[in-house]
């Protein structure tokens, strides 16, 4: 995080509040309106602490967080024009071993994140309210770059 604006710091406490103050939280990711990874949690951070037969994330990997939830976002945006349904505020996929919830942020990035199956889930979906309202004014323009750069940096 060297080298990081303090908004770009703020963002990733932000993220690492959210992911450590709700439990069953295994990944977390926040992509852009264009689809790209900004900001994601460490999905290898609780290796030791969960059971070898159950991944923490998506096949491991906060990239496949983000596409995943950069289509979903896509295909309910999608169905909400088709059925005149208005602004896409979340989508939960519910499946018998977690969750996936994807939240709107103002400029149309989204925040999305997958819950073991166990959590509560309204805990999970306040905490990425809290999540979206402090980061919702934060994400600019320039922000964005910045959180790109910094991701193509680091992988």
């Amino acid at each position: 995080m060297h080298g990081l604006s303090s908004e770009a710091r703020n963002l990733h406490w932000l993220l690492t509040n959210l992911v450590e103050e709700v439990p069953g939280i295994r990944s977390v990711a926040v992509v852009s309106s264009d689809g790209l990874l900004l900001l994601s949690s460490d999905p290898d951070r609780n290796a030791e602490r969960r059971p070898a037969h159950r991944p923490i994330g998506p096949r491991g990997s906060s990239a496949d967080l983000a596409t995943i939830v950069s289509g979903l976002g896509s295909l309910t945006l999608g169905a909400a024009r088709l059925m005149d349904g208005g602004t896409v505020k979340q989508t939960v996929v519910a499946m018998a071993e977690g969750s996936l919830v994807v939240m709107a942020i103002s400029d149309g990035s989204l925040l999305g994140v997958h819950a073991a199956p166990d959590c509560d889930m309204s805990v999970v979906a306040y905490h990425m309210a809290l999540f979206v309202g402090r980061a919702g004014h934060l994400l600019t323009p320039e922000l964005r770059s910045e959180l790109r750069q910094s991701h193509g940096d680091a992988g």
